[in-house]
């Protein structure tokens, strides 16, 4: 089979589109296809413009697809705002009560139908069955899918979403669709996750104790999905009144020996920027969970971008260690959040994990299961007697900058964490050489720190043209450097992962390959290729920016590329 087929469903807010398009991506992973869809939505309880893009593929798939074979509208603005992203062959589907003499539309009368089969309430399940008959997917299938779903709920809320399925699959009876295909009808592919979801498990799966938040699209529904198993676990997850509370509790329940994260947005993570400082000088360690959207202030609150890199690596006073990492899939969320975890303790830093609305909102299909450690080390100096009483020092000096860190009120050692300068003791000072001496311990981390990074990763590696990219972009640049492959062009990528400290000379050995590289970033002034210029001493050959707050679509790289390469 050679199945690549992408499904939009447009309309208003509280129209359930978001409902159609999980229920078609359950069906096909229940079918044993591959899914990757994206959640577009405005910054609206109701109304505005909202759609949900789902492609499906007999292979795996990370991006979605510039080109439409199926679009369903669910309100004229949908129609006007997407037709032209149709193939020639494609199908347009309109519910009937807003479709007027429309020529190459089908229309549905599924509010109509959904009110035969019991309910307005059951019209986004009439739609989704039309779609599935078209697609050539079997009732049966879909009656399943919805058996499980309303499972618990009333008989009577089964019934009527049975009929509507029926219904839907009724009014489409005998019509070809030439977006149609066999359904293998194999094994289920994996199971199916938002990202969100793969930075909630990474967090639990890192001995995560204690998160306090305050919501913030789009890390929200990192919360959401945190708070879902806070019964189940021993996890305490607080709702701050603000960000500033949030940063300050992770940073009271960390220096008492609990791993501790927060999540939030750019907007809120500048409201954070003092407690950073504060973990920076008290050497306390936090994971900060940054879900970048587009700014500056309010900016778009809803939308994708990856415009805080240079911000995080710098945010706060003065200078002091940190990790920063930027994951490119929902796999690398998941061991990125529970490496961040274990490195902040390790080494009494800040760790910041950068993601944003594509990653957290989109819905993948993850075929391997998660790699959960057997045990967690703690790193701790409970156990050792010779630092009880006075003669324990919070901030001692060592090769690697890290000192043996006690618990209070674990044993008789005297825990003093202080946010002024301060010298081993932990008491406040203002002696230069104490100052110098305790800048020199905090920045000692740094080269051990180094040691700790994963180095970026190739795809194709060895070729003579490099895309260069970081966090969320990994699998749309991925398709891009196939695209341009079968055209014969010699093109590869580098990923970046983990981003600071920046592994320079590993980075260099890899980029040294490459005659050319071209860095592609969601944002307007390019901040890798900066960074990549600061840390490297060699600038790209070019740079493809995004910055309207969507994500990439493989084929603009490709196309980009074919210009600037010329």
């Amino acid at each position: 089979m050679n199945i690549d087929i992408t499904v939009k469903i447009g309309g208003e807010a509280g129209q359930g589109i978001q409902t159609v398009g999980q229920i078609l991506a359950l069906a096909c992973q229940k079918s044993g296809l591959y899914v990757f869809a994206i959640n577009d939505f405005e910054s609206r309880i109701r109304g505005g413009h909202s759609f949900f893009q789902i492609r499906i593929s007999d292979k795996q798939v990370r991006a979605p697809h510039h080109q439409v074979n199926m679009l369903i509208c669910l309100d004229r603005r949908t129609l006007a705002l997407h037709r032209s992203e149709v193939v020639a062959d494609g199908i347009i589907m309109m519910a009937a009560q807003d479709a007027g003499a429309e020529q190459g539309v089908l229309t549905i009368p599924v509010f109509a139908l959904a009110d035969k089969a019991g309910g307005s309430i059951t019209a986004n399940t009439v739609a989704a069955g039309s779609c599935l008959a078209l697609l050539g997917a079997p009732l049966e299938l879909f009656l399943a899918i919805i058996e499980k779903q309303f499972a618990g709920k009333s008989t009577e809320t089964i019934a009527q979403n049975s009929a509507a399925a029926r219904l839907g699959y009724e009014a489409v009876a005998g019509m070809k669709c030439s977006a149609a295909f066999n359904w293998p009808g194999q094994n289920p592919r994996g199971i199916l996750m938002e990202g969100s979801q793969s930075v909630a498990f990474g967090a639990l799966a890192g001995d995560l104790r204690f998160a306090a938040f305050y919501p913030m699209s789009p890390a929200t529904s990192i919360l959401t999905h945190l708070t879902a198993v806070a019964d189940t676990f021993p996890l305490v997850v607080e709702q701050a009144e603000d960000e500033i509370a949030a940063a300050n509790m992770i940073i009271g329940s960390s220096f008492a020996g609990v791993r501790s994260m927060t999540a939030t947005s750019g907007g809120g993570f500048c409201l954070m920027v003092e407690a950073l400082g504060l973990a920076g000088m008290t050497e306390t360690p936090i994971v900060i969970v940054n879900a970048q959207r587009p700014g500056p202030a309010t900016g778009l609150p809803t939308r994708t971008g990856q415009g805080d890199l240079q911000f995080v690596i710098s945010a706060s006073q003065d200078e002091f260690p940190r990790f920063v990492f930027a994951p490119g899939s929902p796999e690398e969320a998941f061991s990125i959040t529970a490496r961040a975890l274990n490195l902040a303790e390790k080494y009494q830093v800040p760790a910041i994990i950068l993601v944003d609305q594509f990653l957290l909102d989109s819905l993948y299909i993850i075929e391997k299961e998660f790699a959960v450690p057997d045990r967690i080390e703690r790193y701790f100096a409970d156990n050792d007697s010779a630092m009880d009483g006075p003669a324990y020092k919070r901030y001692t000096v060592t090769a690697t900058g890290v000192s043996p860190r006690r618990l209070p009120c674990r044993g008789s050692a005297l825990v003093a964490a202080n946010g002024n300068e301060h010298s081993e003791d932990g008491h406040t000072t203002e002696e230069i050489a104490e100052r110098n001496k305790m800048v020199q311990k905090r920045l000692a981390k740094v080269p051990h720190m180094l040691q700790e990074m994963e180095p970026p990763h190739p795809y194709c590696g060895d070729a003579h043209l490099l895309l260069v990219g970081w966090g969320s972009t990994a699998g749309t640049i991925q398709e891009a450097v196939d695209l341009l492959r079968a055209e014969g062009i010699d093109c590869g990528a580098l990923h970046f992962s983990d981003l600071w400290p920046f592994p320079v000379e590993v980075a260099k050995k890899m980029l040294e390959k490459a005659s050319r590289f071209y860095v592609v970033e969601n944002n307007a002034t390019g901040q890798l290729a900066q960074l990549i210029r600061q840390e490297l001493l060699r600038a790209p050959d070019g740079l493809l920016l995004k910055y309207d707050g969507r994500p990439f679509y493989p084929v603009e790289i490709a196309n980009k590329i074919k210009e600037l390469a010329r």
